[in-house]
Order: C-alpha cells, then sequence, then structure tokens
C-alpha cells in the first residue's frame, strides 16, 4: 500500500495571482519523479496504473494514466493553486458549467506525494477532428459565464495580473532583450489600458482568465473549459479578448468599445510574457514582435489568434 499525504482543504478559495503564461519546463529528472508520483499517488487510490503518457509539460504536468483512463496534473508542492482549481471546479460542476470535471472514482482532493501535489481529472477522448464552431464556442463561454456569476469566491482582478505583466517590462533584468522603444510602448499600454477597463464602470464577475482555443476541449458532450488556475475578476469582455473575433461576435451583449481596449491590453500583456527569458513558447521574441507590430499599426487591431496565426502558431 503506497503512503501519500493530503493537503488540507483552504478555507474560502484564495489563490495567488497567475502569471498567465507558459512557465519553464520541468526537468527530465523532474518529469521522471512526476510522473512516479502521479502512478503511485493513483494506485494507492485503488485504480489500475501500470503505463503513464505525458500529455503537456510546463510549469505543471499533465499525464495520461493507462489503463483507469485518468488524467493527472502534477506540479511541485509549492504550485498552491491545485487546490484553488479542485475547489473550483467543484462548485463549477454544481452549476452545470461547460468545464473538464475531476475524476469521479476517487475523492476530490489535492493529493502530496515526494515533493509534488497531484490531482486527477476526467480523461476526455478526444473526438473526431473537427473545425469549432464559433457559435458554440461562444455559446460554451455565455454558458461558463453565467454558472461563474453564481459562485461567490476569492479571485485576482485582472488588474493584478496586468501589474505583474507591467513589472517584468519594468525589469531590466527579467526583460533584457527588450528594446527601450518597445519597454516604452509596453508601459505606456498596459499603464493606459489597465487604468481606463478599471475604471469604466463595466460589471464585473469571475472569470476564466484564458478561455483561447487551447484551454477548450472538444469532446462528444460539448466544448468543455480547462485550465482554472488564471481565473480572476473583471468584465466579461477581458474574457472576450482572449477568443477569435469570430467567436466574440456571437457572444451576446458584449460592449465592443470595451471589448477593443481589452484586445489591446491582451496583445501587450501577451508580449510582455513573451520577453521573458523563461518563456517556453516556440518562437517567443518572433511573436513578441509580431505583437508589437500589431500594437504599433493602430485600429482596427487584431484578436490574439489573428497574430498567432501569422506565425503559424496552431
Amino acid at each position: 500500500m503506497h503512503r501519500f499525504g493530503i493537503v488540507r482543504r483552504l478555507r474560502g478559495l484564495e489563490v495567488l495571482t497567475q502569471s498567465g503564461k507558459e512557465k519553464a519546463r520541468m526537468r527530465a529528472s523532474d518529469v521522471r519523479r512526476a510522473v512516479a508520483a502521479a502512478m503511485s499517488t493513483a494506485s494507492a487510490l485503488d485504480l489500475a496504473v501500470d503505463d503513464a503518457i505525458v500529455v503537456h509539460n510546463s510549469n505543471k504536468l499533465t499525464v495520461r494514466l493507462l489503463p483507469c483512463d485518468v488524467l493527472a496534473r502534477v506540479a511541485p508542492v509549492a504550485h498552491q493553486v491545485a487546490q484553488f482549481e479542485v475547489e473550483l471546479a467543484e462548485l463549477l460542476a454544481e452549476t452545470e458549467s461547460p468545464v473538464a470535471a475531476l475524476e469521479p472514482r476517487v475523492e476530490p482532493l489535492v493529493y502530496e506525494r515526494d515533493g509534488f501535489v497531484v490531482t486527477l481529472w476526467t480523461y476526455y477522448e478526444p473526438v473526431t477532428p473537427r473545425e469549432v464552431s464559433s457559435a458554440d464556442y461562444a455559446n460554451a463561454l455565455h454558458q461558463l459565464h453565467a454558472g461563474m456569476r453564481k459562485l461567490d469566491v476569492t479571485t485576482p482582478h485582472f488588474t493584478d495580473r496586468v501589474a505583474q505583466a507591467r513589472q517584468l517590462v519594468a525589469s531590466r533584468d527579467h526583460t533584457p532583450a527588450l528594446a527601450d522603444a518597445d519597454r516604452e510602448l509596453l508601459s505606456n499600454t498596459l499603464g493606459r489600458l489597465s487604468r481606463a477597463i478599471g475604471d469604466c464602470g463595466a460589471a464585473e464577475q469571475l472569470l476564466h482568465g484564458e478561455p483561447h482555443p487551447s484551454n477548450v476541449l472538444t469532446t462528444k458532450n460539448g466544448l468543455l473549459f480547462v485550465d482554472l488556475e488564471t481565473c480572476c475578476r473583471g468584465p466579461v469582455e477581458f474574457d472576450l479578448a482572449h477568443v477569435p473575433e469570430e467567436v466574440s461576435e456571437r457572444y451576446p451583449d458584449a460592449d465592443q468599445g470595451l471589448l477593443r481596449e481589452c484586445r489591446i491590453l491582451v496583445l501587450a500583456m501577451v508580449a510582455a510574457w513573451r520577453w521573458d527569458p523563461s518563456d517556453q513558447l516556440p518562437n517567443g521574441h518572433r511573436s513578441a514582435r509580431e505583437l508589437l507590430s500589431a500594437l504599433r499599426g493602430g485600429p482596427p487591431w487584431p484578436a490574439l489568434d489573428v497574430v498567432m496565426r501569422r506565425l503559424g502558431a496552431p
């Protein structure tokens, strides 16, 4: 029988502000340890495990465990946002929101083993590849927002995340390759729009934070959102600034003027992350230059996915 600890549940869903960017991948030695922690944790919970497939490696590892077919997310023990994700996923499931579910065969807890925290989720078999309908995407996001409005949880404000990007831009030590003119453009854009959007008086609510296509699963049960660690509070237009334009056009009652400002803000935020030397996105500086070019190009400002398509990104 394997032994493991259970991380205590937090009181009142408080979570540290997340950076909203791809962080350094786990080293190969840590990947091996993380996979072993996931397998032994699941085995101790009487799930059948004799193989593991790494699905994604960033600041946390996503592993498919077989033959039990469970998705394990593994992070260093200091990555306490795992507790927030578990509790939020439970609450959203009660509202029938379109989010990936926790593994139903075990208790919905965060498990600690060998310096890692492990959470266990339902594995969704990918459906036959097809283009996602913009209307379906917009409806799913609208349904997610409706479920989130029913919750009273403590999260960062979207301006807290903007402040992190501003701190990154302000530090030459953290962004050494960023030219002075580009640094000034990003600093001014981030500061001006953060204040303007924050002070505009728009209704605010709990948001996903980054509901872009990479955080949407296409399943036989419809579209499901994943990766809840970037949740924050703000206007729904901040979320809409992360999705393709044809999706935001189908979202009911969006403030188009506010959405344009949020799009510019998101372009600047993502550009800031790309100049961080620890950023793991392929062609990071190339994408950063393309984002800066879009910011300088003036209206109409493109949606984030348009800029990424110019780089050949998925």
